[in-house]
């Protein structure tokens, strides 16, 4: 090592010595370990949802170390990526492919409608353009896994991501109180019961407890399938909000060449089509899909991904200033709200037409 290199290493702050990630990911990964092991105790509760929560609370009730941010930023990012990568092994296609041809048409358009229709409320109440495409990603697909997987294309801040995050904590859980009395009062049968929450909540957590107070069961087996369904379209989604934002690069550096007015940021670089992970997620799927993983292999790996996400989780709750929540005021909460309702009109309308599942 050179004397500069030496200097720069002596001379560099505590928090960015590269050791002391590990202090951030081990009170990470520990507030995890007690999210899942309060998860079991607690009938319903979300591990992930205790642990944005816990996240948010330190966040902004005590002063969080210094020494632990490194490690933060690495759980919020590259440890969601690899839970996102670990989700691909809870589906497999023929699966899928056995809710027949009516409920996969809910669920494409259950995600496609809402994902576009989002987009365009967004753009007209305001809202900030990065913020809107992650809450249309998570309100349509999967939630947390969902808004990584957009962020990985739009290049979103932490901030941003962090707060999509809150808002896919916040809507679900209205939705596990709202969805099991508004089937019991639709009179839904089990397989239309299922379809809906399946169909309409947002985290696969969420939609395992709202399918459980509704009362679990032949519900329980169509509303986890239907929402996997849907899972299975963060990959082409995030191709396609990567390429229109390569595109819209592409003309923002054309016209700094051109010299325009609509410049691109300099040395700004385009998103890859597909990021590395979600293509990481689409191996699992593929994995998942030829049954060669043994079960307990399987139910070891899918403890390792609610372990990842929790962990992940935690992290991002650590992102959530209370401040900056504010100050984005009342306008993305008016767009969950919005988005919430779409997707339940949608698959409601779906069931309408009879294409729920039968039970």
């Amino acid at each position: 090592m050179s004397s500069q290199q030496q200097a720069a290493t002596v001379s560099a702050p505590p928090t960015q010595r590269k050791g002391v990630i590990w202090w951030g990911l081990l009170v990470c990964g520990l507030v995890a370990l007690g999210c899942l092991g309060l998860a079991k105790v607690v009938p319903g509760l979300s591990a992930m949802l205790a642990a944005v929560v816990l996240g948010a609370l330190w966040r902004n009730l005590a002063p969080v170390p210094a020494v632990l941010e490194p490690g933060i930023g690495v759980s919020a990012k590259r440890v969601l990526r690899w839970g996102v990568v670990l989700l691909g092994l809870q589906l497999s296609l023929p699966a899928i492919l056995d809710l027949g041809p009516g409920l996969l048409l809910i669920v494409a358009c259950a995600v496609g409608i809402t994902f576009l229709a989002t987009l365009g409320i967004g753009r007209a109440l305001g809202v900030d353009r990065d913020l809107t495409v992650l809450i249309a990603g998570g309100f349509s697909i999967c939630g947390a896994a969902a808004v990584a997987g957009v962020q990985g294309a739009v290049r979103a801040t932490q901030e941003k991501v962090a707060a999509a995050v809150a808002m896919v904590v916040l809507f679900g859980t209205v939705m596990i109180a709202v969805m099991p009395p508004l089937v019991a009062a639709l009179h839904l049968g089990a397989g239309d019961a299922g379809t809906a929450i399946g169909g309409a909540t947002h985290e696969v957590a969420q939609v395992v407890a709202a399918a459980g107070i509704a009362g679990g069961g032949s519900i329980l087996a169509v509303a986890v399938p239907v929402k996997l369904a849907r899972v299975v379209l963060l990959a082409p989604v995030v191709a396609g909000v990567s390429l229109v934002k390569r595109r819209s690069l592409g003309r923002s550096q054309a016209a700094e060449a051109a010299g325009g007015d609509e410049a691109a940021a300099p040395g700004a670089k385009r998103p890859p089509l597909v990021p590395l992970f979600v293509l990481g997620f689409v191996a699992m799927v593929l994995v998942a899909t030829t049954g060669w993983v043994p079960a307990p292999v399987l139910s070891t790996l899918t403890w390792v991904q609610q372990f990842l996400l929790a962990t992940a989780m935690f992290a991002l709750g650590l992102g959530v200033h209370v401040r900056s929540l504010v100050k984005l005021g009342l306008r993305p909460l008016l767009l969950g709200v919005c988005s919430t309702v779409a997707i339940a009109l949608v698959v409601f309308g779906g069931i309408a037409l009879g294409l729920g599942a039968r039970v």
